[in-house]
């Protein structure tokens, strides 16, 4: 008992603290051995945490720690031995524990506060992309409008619209107040209101364009926020109370001004600019952002560009037009040409017949005179209305080779001919009319010179007669001297033709021709006027007997056709003159064959005189006509019958008639059916007459086609008793005959 009596009594305090103690450390206890529990399900759950091991001792910790408040229970009352070896077990454990914990938690702790670094940079990083984001959302939701805008601005092609339309949809899409293009006036000097989006009809307002809020604009490419107050924002009066909003203008490249000029403005200038002003609601607070202004100065752009796909359609339809235009002029202009070259055409084929059938009555009976019994004066007379005829004659000649190669229907009728021979012929009809002028005529033929020559041989001899009958035309006394030779390559080249290229081949020679006279000579100052037509140098028609000034002309003409150049030389009056031309000519490939093309023309001299009993009928509409080449053939003994009518001539002709003479130009006459129907009535003859067709004018094609149709010869009017002799004993000899005008 007296063991017990020293234990003091607890104070009635101390047991609820006691109790307190209790209820705590089994709480705490409770709580210690849940935390393990939530760090095991954390590291389930966590897959990429690398302190599992920490988690493990540090759970071990809290475990001891639980355990140790929850021993601590029986330590609150009457306690073993056990109790107390357990409790300082567990104290100790808890003691190592924690410290091991502290000790790796000093090497712990850097890498958190690395991987919490890491945090803060990521979420940096997150919040730059997020801005990012931001920004491209903005720039996508710019470019939609842009395309928006673009699209809808660039629909048409007509500027009025585009320009309307760019008001309309800048303003739909950034809520504007106003909107307003300043366009530049026709000076350059002032800028004018053209468009406004809020009013129809806008009051032509102008500014100068060296305004200072203008200059600045106009020196930026970007969107330049301006005051409202500047005179190019005051587009509506303020009301109200509210502030006025913010404005930006932007400046608009105008690449072609031309298409929005009244009368006289520049075509092309990239300088020039117009003025695209903006305005915010007034009634706002709100502000320009980056991504409006990119907008509106893309947009500018894009206007810029429109405005100058419109302006080259606007050219592009104006030269269209104005091409139709002047397509529709050529169209006329050729159809009244095609038409003024038929009624030539027509009026000189008419012309031709009706001059030549007078003329054809007036050579044939004075020739038929000319061999009567005349007194001198009355062959004087002859004589003179002869040589007038035949002047009268050339000249009708001239006239229709002029006209054919002014309008290009003219061609040359190449072929082989005898070139030596062809210059026998000239001095043959050269000589008899020197003669009377007491002229000598002389040639010179180069030894190299071929005998043989393609070309067109009755244009060259007329060439040759006109120049060389020039020659003899203007001199009185003296000689002329005629030199032929194949022009060397030195040669060719002539500075009076700088438009003549010779070209060397070996199938093609140049001939030159000079033909040299003693007679008057030219001023030097008239010979560029000799080769235009109808002009005679003053000095020479002084003089001259008689001429058109259509022969050199001509020859001019025909030489270009051949490829050629002529010229004439005189060093001054009375000192005679050159001609000089050079013509192309080929080179036949069998030149040295004995049988060719050619017919060597009969002179007078070896005609038949007289041809008694050859039938010859006639066919000619003309009384007058038919009745004086039925004279010229009596005169020459023929046999002749006379027929007025087609359809006279097939009922009359017969096997008895050698010859038939056509005027194949007759009105309602078809020539070439009449020569058909002919010669289908004597197919079952063995040879029926010779056709000879009585014209105006001849050239290939119609050659060609009398050839086809079996026409034997060609004459042309007018016709004298020589040449119808001519005619009569070349188409008997040779039985054919195609006379060149």
């Amino acid at each position: 008992m007296e063991s017990c009596d020293c234990i003091d009594p607890p104070w009635p305090g101390d047991e609820l603290l006691m109790k307190y103690q209790y209820i705590s450390d089994f709480f705490i206890a409770l709580a210690y051995f849940s935390i393990p529990l939530e760090l095991i399900y954390f590291v389930k759950k966590s897959a990429v945490f690398p302190y599992r091991w920490v988690l493990v001792q540090f759970g071990a910790f809290i475990v001891l720690c639980g355990a140790t408040h929850l021993i601590n229970l029986w330590t609150f009352g009457m306690h073993s031995r056990n109790v107390e070896v357990v409790m300082t077990t567990a104290k100790v454990l808890t003691a190592v524990v924690s410290c091991v914990t502290a000790l790796m938690l000093v090497h712990i702790i850097p890498d958190l506060l690395s991987v919490k670094t890491r945090e803060l940079f990521l979420k940096n990083k997150a919040a730059e992309l997020d801005r990012e984001m931001g920004l491209i959302r903005t720039q996508e939701e710019t470019g939609r409008h842009v395309r928006m805008l673009t699209h809808e601005i660039r629909s048409t092609l007509d500027r009025h619209t585009i320009l309307k339309t760019t008001l309309i949809e800048l303003g739909r899409t950034l809520s504007l107040e106003e909107c307003a293009l300043w366009m530049p006036t026709r000076t350059g000097l002032e800028l004018q209101l053209s468009y406004t989006l809020r009013q129809q009809n806008p009051v032509g307002f102008t500014i100068p364009i060296q305004h200072p809020v203008i200059n600045q604009v106009f020196s930026s490419n970007r969107a330049v926020k301006i005051s409202p107050n500047c005179p190019v924002a005051r587009l509506r009066p303020l009301a109200g109370k509210y502030m006025p909003g913010e404005v930006v203008a932007v400046r608009v490249p105008l690449l072609h001004l031309s298409n929005f000029q009244i009368n006289d403005w520049p075509e092309l200038s990239t300088k020039r600019y117009a003025l695209m002003v903006l305005m915010l609601p007034s009634d706002s607070a709100r502000q320009w952002h980056v991504h409006e202004l990119e907008l509106v100065e893309v947009v500018a752009d894009q206007v810029a560009v429109a405005l100058s796909h419109a302006a080259i359609l606007e050219e592009s339809m104006r030269a269209r037009d104005l091409l139709m235009e002047q397509n529709v002029a050529l169209d006329i202009a050729r159809r009244e040409a095609e038409t003024a070259v038929r009624a030539r055409n027509d009026f000189l084929a008419v012309m031709n017949h009706e001059m030549r059938t007078p003329m054809h009555a007036i050579i044939a009976l004075s020739s038929l005179l000319q061999e009567t019994e005349l007194t001198p004066e009355q062959r004087l007379m002859v004589e003179a209305i002869l040589k007038s005829s035949s002047l009268l004659a050339t000249l009708i000649n001239d006239v229709l080779d002029l006209s054919r190669l002014e309008d290009g229907s003219l061609q040359l009728e190449n072929g082989t001919f005898n070139l030596h021979v062809l210059f026998r012929e000239v001095l043959n009809l050269i000589r008899p009319i020197a003669s009377v002028k007491k002229l000598f005529v002389s040639s010179s033929l180069a030894p190299d010179l071929p005998e043989f020559a393609v070309g067109d041989e009755k244009r060259l001899m007329q060439i040759m007669l006109n120049v060389v009958g020039n020659a003899v035309k203007f001199s009185n006394e003296g000689n002329i001297s005629i030199f032929a030779f194949i022009a060397k390559s030195e040669s060719l080249r002539d500075s009076r033709a700088p438009d003549f290229f010779p070209v060397h081949s070996d199938n093609h020679f140049y001939l030159r021709v000079q033909v040299k006279d003693s007679g008057s000579g030219i001023d030097p100052q008239d010979i560029s006027k000799l080769f235009t037509k109808f002009a005679q140098s003053q000095s020479l028609a002084a003089r001259n007997s008689g001429g058109s000034g259509l022969g050199l002309a001509i020859c001019k003409r025909f030489v270009n056709l051949m490829g050629g150049h002529i010229w004439i030389e005189s060093e001054g009056l009375g000192k005679g003159s050159t001609a000089v031309f050079i013509v192309k000519l080929g080179i036949p490939e069998y030149s040295n064959e004995s049988k060719l093309p050619f017919f060597p023309k009969v002179s007078a001299n070896h005609c038949q005189t007289n041809f008694p009993g050859l039938k010859v009928l006639v066919m000619d509409d003309n009384g007058v006509s038919r009745s004086v080449t039925k004279g010229l053939l009596v005169h020459l003994g023929c046999d002749v019958t006379t027929v007025g009518s087609a359809d006279d001539c097939l009922r009359v002709v017969s096997q008895e008639h050698n010859v038939v003479f056509l005027d194949v130009c007759m009105p309602g006459v078809d020539g070439y059916e009449v020569a058909i129907r002919i010669h289908e009535k004597f197919t079952k003859c063995h040879q029926g007459p010779l056709l000879v067709a009585l014209m105006g004018n001849t050239d290939r094609v119609t050659k060609e086609n009398y050839l086809r149709v079996g026409i034997n010869g060609v004459v042309l009017k007018p016709v004298s008793v020589d040449k119808m002799r001519s005619v009569l004993s070349e188409v008997l000899e040779h039985r054919f005959l195609f006379e060149t005008c």
